[in-house]
């Protein structure tokens, strides 16, 4: 066995839900595979990481990215993107099919393995629900699922066609899959560029209101329940989704859903406050105080199940307009992990375990990749976080190609310092 794939993390503090882990012991890296946890001390012909102080987690996996490659090169590559996922902690990232041309047949899948090869994570590509993401035909499923898509979704777009829905439902779950979708009804979205409400009533800005979302999400848990099929929701951000979504798990209906960290934190207040800066536009739009309040509750609770970043690049000339024509879309790959602990488990709303389970063993669990655990014989995908690191956010350091993010010059504590993907070490800020 060469010897440079065998590790030993000392001292570090073990969290992994799975296995019900959270202690300080010593975890035992083999060519790649998590041999063991604990047991005797044996550090001979290792290379030894002390992460004394420090949490030691299954990777971090984000299920809903856009890396733009095919296509839009000048925002983002897959290259770019992993490496700002790695400096961010998370070793899977699952990039979304709306790039040009669409991930929407078998050759374009493997077009994102191939690229990905070399990469310093797992990027596994979700792929299109319907040709072209045009929401009129069904995309060769089958076809993309052999090809190693992980999931189908029109994310950017919502799937109008109730009967087409109704298709690609049964047919992902024939194959195993499913769907994660983005809701909004867009006749009830009339083209708007915020929430809908005090802020947009005071400003006249054209407007989206939480019920283009929730209407959407209700429409398709129908379907969901009637199929008996599962689904994945994307980017919750209502407080009228909370609702329903959390309605429909009490039914027993067998759905999930995400929250990004820009909903968890900022309200639509920010956007006059920073006049109007199109950085501030996203999609879903930042909501209400209240839809915040009524959010963080569901992260706590299990309502909402996994964080994701909806990490989508935009160069900076694209987003350096006015509010309504700039682009929607903001970066969070480096800054997601940091955020969540600085503003929710050091604030009480959840705990650390709990911000493992929505980060990395919940979105593994949600499409079935392997990660998200400590197990014995797992890969070794492993992030070290520094809980008690305090940085400041700096733009013009980030990997990603595109800057295009709300956080920069904010103060936060806790920091990911090192990646271990397959027991190779891919990022690095952990002081000896």
């Amino acid at each position: 066995m060469d010897e440079k794939l065998k590790l030993v993390i000392k001292n570090g503090h073990l969290i992994d839900p799975v296995n019900r882990i959270d202690e300080v012991t010593d975890l035992y890296i083999d060519d790649g595979i998590i041999q063991r946890i604990g047991g005797r001390k044996n550090y001979q012909g290792r290379e030894v990481i002390d992460a004394s102080g420090k949490l030691v987690i299954p990777g971090l996996v984000d299920i809903h990215v856009h890396l733009r490659e095919p296509g839009g090169e000048a925002a983002e590559t897959i290259e770019t993107g992993a490496e700002a996922a790695v400096r961010g902690g998370f070793t899977s990232i699952c990039c979304m099919p709306n790039t040009s041309p669409p991930i929407d047949s078998a050759s374009d899948v493997r077009f994102i393995y191939d690229c990905a090869r070399f990469a310093p994570c797992r990027v596994y590509p979700i792929a299109a629900i319907s040709k072209g993401l045009e929401g009129v035909e069904l995309s060769e499923m089958g076809d993309l699922a052999y090809a190693g898509a992980v999931a189908f979704s029109d994310d950017g777009y919502p799937v109008e066609n109730s009967q087409l829905l109704r298709n690609a439902m049964t047919y992902s779950n024939m194959l195993g899959m499913k769907l994660a979708l983005h809701c909004e009804d867009i006749n009830l979205a009339n083209k708007g560029s915020m929430h809908e409400g005090e802020v947009s009533g005071r400003t006249g800005m054209p407007a989206i209101p939480g019920i283009a979302e929730a209407a959407m999400i209700a429409r398709d848990i129908m379907i969901a329940e009637f199929l008996g099929t599962p689904a994945h929701f994307c980017h919750v951000s209502a407080k009228e989704s909370v609702q329903i979504i959390r309605e429909a798990k009490a039914r027993g209906a067998d759905i999930t859903a995400e929250a990004t960290p820009h909903h968890l934190l900022l309200s639509d207040a920010e956007i006059p406050r920073s006049g109007f800066d199109a950085l501030y536009k996203m999609n879903p739009p930042l909501r209400s105080a209240g839809d915040i309040e009524i959010l963080e509750e569901a992260v706590a609770d299990g309502t909402i199940d996994a964080i994701a970043t909806d990490h989508a690049p935009h160069p900076t000339h694209e987003k350096d307009r006015d509010f309504i024509t700039a682009p929607f879309g903001v970066i969070g790959l480096e800054t997601s992990a940091a955020l969540i602990h600085t503003f929710l488990v050091l604030k009480g709303i959840i705990d650390i375990n709990r911000m493992v389970e929505l980060m990395s063993a919940n979105p593994a669990n949600i499409l079935d990749l392997p990660a998200g655990t400590l197990s014995q014989g797992a890969f070794a995908d492993i992030t070290i976080f520094d809980p008690k690191l305090k940085w400041k956010v700096d733009k013009t350091k980030f990997a990603s190609i595109s800057k295009n993010t709300v956080f920069d010059g904010w103060e936060l504590i806790g920091k990911s310092v090192m990646t271990i993907v397959a027991g190779e070490i891919v990022h690095n800020e952990l002081e000896v």
